[in-house]
């Protein structure tokens, strides 16, 4: 420290030294004082422009309406489900805040407040050489200077960024605000918008989290401890750090003695008291949905451009799909242990989609405690989808290339391409050909990769491209079928993809906002039509449902089946790779199940796979159970429309049932028409012996009286 200041010393007599010899002369000539007046002045000239221009465009009249407004988000019949407090907490009225934190906040941050115009020249000059002190002394200490109207306005409309823009900015806007609003509800606003850590914002919120009260019945030494922790809620935590919170509470009340507030017999008689706060829980019951909230805000702002700050803060009336009876269903659901046959640490995601539309009616994003906008694997998670990805790159392009559900596949061992790719069943499962339907019931690998091998490679990734999965140019190989993917897919993503089975071929976009109104009253997002992508012709789709119908009556999807309802879908494992690899275990499990209104997709595994954390193969091991119920919890509450096609099973036997029905019917006609033919023989034959019997009594007759004549008339 000695040497820099030596250093600097030594530059300022250089520049004494060399005023005294050139500089009288230099400003004398070139007459620099006036050219520098004129300088500022223009300077100062700019500055004002902006500044007004800055402080007159910004809207600062519905300061107050969007400080007490926080968004608030409505699920698919339009009733309210929430809101997005973001960085504000339960707004109060000026006359609700107690007179103690009023004037500990006013010691302690601003004693001018009521006699400044917004700014405080002499605390700027001030905090700019306390600054500048502290800059040459190598400490990086920022003195504060603000009014809390500049502070209001930083915390309001600016960023923290620490330049001399942000600066001027926020000195225009103080200046706009004093002329617009009272110092009262200046004031208001500013206690309403701090935060005092541990997640709670405002005065009010911050009363009942460290001391269990409202803000109008603080006392003068709770009051205290809230107006020390505005320059440092870390710092002066009194949870986490209670000596350095009582010492900043002494502070301040000694900081009301001199602004008058309080006598010095009262300070040290607070200054005795212990310092009295607490973790108190405050129940959040605006955001009980976590998982969907989040969401909505990655969309808002990433889908929408709208700022993240503006979401949380600016008072929005956001319209979703949410059904808050799935979502909490599939909450209890994650909270039940007995839904939960992996246990430990592993994870699971689901999405439930509106089939028709591709609104989101429910969604989670793990397991465990939910931390805010932390990490959603139903939406962000990106893992191989296994055999759920046939469908979409084997089955669906190959009925479009001419075969049909019928078509014999081949399944015995085999390899492909140069590389000599060889793929393999579940257990090492070989057989003769098998019937399409057949193999997707089954999950058979080999059939799969026979058939995209037959329609080609680039078939199926641009079947996949187009559904919207996260398909890269490495992925163009057989292994594709399989799900084998450079970057993999979501739940999400598979869930999208499968509508296009239930709306005649087209995919509608995954969505969960619907509509989005501003603080004003104005609609700036309008999504109420669904937005579609043509996959599949009409045809294709049906016959996909109609093979999917089997997977879980017939299929690997048995034990995920849901009691009373008919569905179609896929069942997908993707394998372990390397040592820990054997023929029961799996790194992730999936389950996608469909109706014409709905589409449900379930993961379950672990987010780092290996030797120790790997799933069981088996569904009814995984994510069977987990979504077996959540399917007979969802499809009670849909409109449980009936399948326009029927399963290829079904079609078949009732098939052969019509084929024996009309068989015993021809047999049946068969019987009575020779039935027929025999009782008119019968009758004919009767009919013949009495003719003949009649002749021959009648001949009979006649010869006996004629022998009778004959013998009396001789």
């Amino acid at each position: 420290m000695s040497d820099k200041w030596t250093w600097i010393k030594r530059r300022i007599e250089l520049v004494k030294i060399w005023w005294r010899v050139h500089g009288r002369v230099y400003v004398h000539r070139f007459q620099l004082w006036r050219w520098l007046a004129v300088v500022m002045l223009a300077v100062m000239a700019v500055i004002m422009l902006l500044g007004t221009y800055e402080a007159k465009t910004t809207d600062v009249s519905n300061l107050k309406q969007r400080l007490q407004a926080s968004t608030e988000i409505y699920d698919r019949q339009q009733k309210k489900a929430g809101q997005i407090a973001g960085q504000k907490g339960t707004y109060i009225e000026f006359k609700q805040i107690s007179p103690n934190v009023v004037n500990a906040v006013l010691a302690t941050e601003d004693r001018g407040f009521y006699q400044e115009p917004g700014f405080s020249l002499r605390g700027t000059v001030r905090a700019a050489l306390t600054t500048l002190w502290n800059k040459l002394r190598g400490s990086n200490i920022k003195a504060g200077g603000s009014t809390l109207t500049q502070q209001l306005a930083k915390n309001a409309f600016l960023t923290q960024d620490q330049t001399l823009v942000r600066k001027l900015r926020e000195f225009f806007l103080s200046v706009q605000i004093e002329k617009d609003y009272s110092k009262e509800d200046i004031l208001s606003m500013y206690l309403n918008h701090v935060y005092f850590g541990w997640g709670a914002w405002g005065i009010e919120d911050a009363s009942k989290k460290y001391f269990g009260v409202s803000a109008r019945d603080l006392s003068v030494d709770q009051a205290a401890v809230l107006a020390g922790m505005l320059q440092s809620p870390g710092g002066y935590d009194p949870i986490k750090r209670p000596e350095a919170a009582l010492n900043r509470r002494n502070q301040v009340l000694q900081n009301m003695v001199n602004d008058r507030k309080l006598s010095q017999a009262e300070a040290d008689r607070f200054a005795q008291r212990a310092l009295g706060a607490r973790d108190h829980v405050i129940e959040d019951t605006n955001y009980q949905y976590p998982y969907y909230f989040d969401a909505v805000i990655d969309e808002a702002t990433h889908y929408y451009g709208l700022s993240e700050k503006a979401v949380l803060n600016d008072g929005y009336q956001i319209y979703t799909n949410l059904d808050q009876d799935d979502q909490k269903n599939i909450q209890d659901n994650y909270a039940n242990p007995n839904l939960n046959p992996v246990g430990g640490d592993s994870q699971a995601a689901s999405v439930v989609l509106d089939g028709r539309t591709g609104g989101v009616r429910a969604v989670m994003g793990g397991r465990g405690e939910h931390v805010f906008r932390g990490f959603n694997r139903a939406t962000q998670m990106f893992r191989s989808p296994g055999s759920t990805i046939k469908p979409l790159v084997d089955y669906a392009p190959a009925l479009s290339r001419g075969f049909n559900p019928n078509a014999r596949l081949k399944n015995t061992t085999m390899t492909f391409g140069t590389n000599r790719y060889q793929p393999a069943n579940y257990n090492g499962f070989t057989s003769g050909s098998v019937r399409m339907y057949e193999a997707i019931e089954q999950s058979y690998n080999i059939p799969a990769v026979w058939l995209l091998d037959q329609i080609g490679v680039e078939a199926g990734f641009q079947a996949a491209k187009k559904a919207g999965l996260s398909v890269v140019d490495s992925d163009k190989n057989l292994s594709l079928a399989l799900g084998g993917m450079q970057k993999g897919t979501s739940p999400m993503q598979l869930a999208q993809a499968y509508t296009s089975f239930v709306n005649d071929g087209e995919m509608s976009r995954a969505h969960f906002i619907t509509k989005i109104v501003d603080a004003s009253g104005r609609v700036i997002v309008d999504k109420t039509q669904p937005e579609r992508t043509k996959l599949w012709s009409k045809k294709d789709a049906d016959q996909m449902t109609a093979m999917m119908l089997g997977v879980y009556t017939h299929g690997t999807g048995i034990s995920a089946n849901p009691t009373g309802y008919t569905v179609a879908g896929k069942t997908g494992t993707t394998e372990v790779s390397g040592e820990a690899s054997t023929t029961n275990n799996a790194s992730d499990s999936w389950a996608i199940a469909y109706t014409p209104d709905v589409v449900v997709a379930t993961w379950v595994g672990y987010d780092q796979t290996d030797k120790a954390h790997t799933i069981p193969a088996r569904l009814d091991l995984s994510a069977g159970p987990l979504m077996k119920a959540t399917l007979e919890q969802v499809l009670p509450n849909t409109e449980r429309t009936a399948f326009a096609v029927e399963s290829i099973r079904d079609k078949m036997a009732n098939d052969a049932a019509e084929k024996e029905r009309k068989r015993l019917e021809n047999e049946q006609k068969q019987k009575e028409s020779e039935n027929a033919k025999g009782i008119s023989g019968l009758g004919n034959q009767f009919s013949s012996d009495l003719s003949a019997g009649v002749d021959e009594v009648t001949g009979y007759l006649k010869r006996g009286a004629d022998e009778i004549w004959r013998r009396i008339f001789g």
